[in-house]
């Protein structure tokens, strides 16, 4: 049995009244949740294929899908519909046999209808544990993305290291507002099945609704990405009963941080990746002492180094624990592939404070030469937060004859272009210094709310 089906028969037996899935006004307790996910799981059971993948963009469908798979013993492979068709074969082909759902393919409803009326058919007997119990799609947001393969276990030690860093109990409620087709949508359902919280799902990032459902359901647990707090910050505040807001996903700026907390919402900086199951390191100490930057320290269980540190202790980010991946996809769902000695070297570059705090400067593969030194974009994007007249900025490079990579800055707000370039003269040595300026009305985002920096590039490129 998989990790999340035995965490839910596990709670129908001791609690089987206990609210577990919220949705649209609807509301399954423990004991309702395990029925229907044996019956979505009769349907799934009879299939030949280990690997079952749903292509949607319904949270609702997504978790059905989820819960029916473990109780069935297959494999689940959720896949966004945001997602080229093209990508999506070829993350399928990768998995081998798989039977598919949604998009073109098999219709879901067999399984949806079966779940929706928890009764008759069950799944039978016990079916055997699967060594990969979920695989994930990276946002590929750097190349072609690649399948993640989480085992059982790698989903228990996420779920517990999560709840030694940030304390989940019966009675506490979790809401999902990003996407389930993403470990940090999916890790909510392991981790408040673990623990016997309730699930409430959103079927998209809507501001209102989700204030409103933050005082309705006494909702304690929040995860978002930095625009979406930003957006919640500038609607208003959480009600008393929210103690965390996990932000991570992308660049927290120093500006939205403190106008978040000034409204009173619980953020807590975090640092997670799919190959490590979602979290690895989260920030919760003194609200004063954050930098940009700044994750805190690793969860419990989950070893945090940097092989091979610069002179400044700078380097790539590597995991070592139970949280780390099997491996990425292959037709034979092998283990071992992406990783080293069962640890995972991350494109990230981070350093470790004195305190044993993750410090995190961005991508290794966003890294630009400029006049022949190595310059991140972030070093210069975190002194320009605090500029006069900038509510959002990203640096990016263009190509050039001399520099190499001539520094855009791309940036939302106020000040004129003339203005900023005079701050930058002031605030920033040479080799971080950007040399052109372009005010947008937005910033480019991918799908899940993360700056897309192949389409900031492309927007640098059209400066002159």
């Amino acid at each position: 049995m998989s990790a999340l089906a035995g965490a839910v028969r596990h709670r129908a037996v001791w609690s089987p009244d206990a609210v577990a899935l919220l949705w649209e006004g609807q509301a399954l307790n423990w004991r309702q949740l395990h029925a229907r996910a044996m019956a979505a799981a009769s349907v799934l059971q009879g299939a030949s294929a280990g690997v079952v993948a749903l292509c949607s963009g319904s949270p609702r469908e997504l978790a059905i899908f989820a819960y029916g798979c473990g109780f069935a013993g297959r494999t689940f492979m959720p896949l966004s519909p945001l997602l080229s068709r093209e990508r999506r074969e070829s993350l399928l082909a990768a998995a081998g046999e798989a039977l598919r759902f949604g998009e073109g393919d098999l219709d879901p409803a067999p399984v949806l209808d079966a779940f929706a009326a928890g009764e008759g058919a069950v799944a039978s007997g016990t079916p055997p544990l699967s060594e990969v119990e979920m695989i994930i799609a990276t946002s590929g947001s750097s190349g072609e993305p690649k399948g993640v393969m989480l085992s059982p276990d790698n989903l228990l030690a996420a779920a517990a290291a999560s709840a030694a860093r940030l304390p989940l109990a019966p009675g506490d409620v979790w809401l999902a507002c990003l996407p389930l087709h993403h470990i940090g949508g999916m890790a909510i359902l392991h981790r408040c099945a673990q623990a016997g919280a309730a699930v409430l799902l959103h079927p998209r990032f809507d501001p209102a609704r989700i204030l409103e459902d933050l005082a309705r359901h006494s909702v304690t647990h929040l995860s978002l990405v930095p625009p979406m707090l930003l957006r919640l910050a500038e609607a208003g505040s959480p009600p008393p009963a929210l103690r965390a807001a996990l932000v991570g996903g992308g660049e927290l700026s120093l500006p939205v941080y403190r106008q978040a907390r000034a409204a009173g919402w619980p953020v807590l900086p975090t640092y997670g990746l799919s190959e490590t199951c979602s979290q690895v390191a989260t920030f919760r100490d003194a609200d004063e002492t954050w930098r940009p930057g700044c994750v805190g320290s690793p969860l419990p269980g989950v070893v945090v180094d940097i092989p091979a540190p610069d002179e400044a202790g700078l380097g790539r980010v590597r995991v070592r624990g139970g949280t780390v991946m099997r491996g990425y996809l292959n037709p034979g769902l092998r283990p071992g592939e992406g990783l080293q000695d069962r640890a995972f070297l991350t494109a990230d570059l981070g350093r470790l404070d004195d305190q044993g705090r993750l410090i995190l400067l961005g991508r290794a593969d966003d890294m630009l030469v400029s006049g022949g030194v190595n310059v991140h974009p972030a070093e210069a994007e975190r002194v320009l937060a605090d500029a006069p007249g900038v509510d959002e900025v990203a640096v990016s490079g263009r190509r050039d004859a001399v520099w190499g990579a001539l520094l855009v800055v791309v940036y939302r707000g106020g000040a004129e272009p003339a203005a900023l370039e005079a701050w930058c003269r002031e605030h920033l040595p040479g080799h971080p210094r950007p040399r052109a300026f372009l005010r947008v009305e937005s910033l480019p985002l991918s799908p899940e709310g993360k700056l897309d920096r192949r389409a900031l590039r492309r927007i640098a490129e059209t400066t002159s």
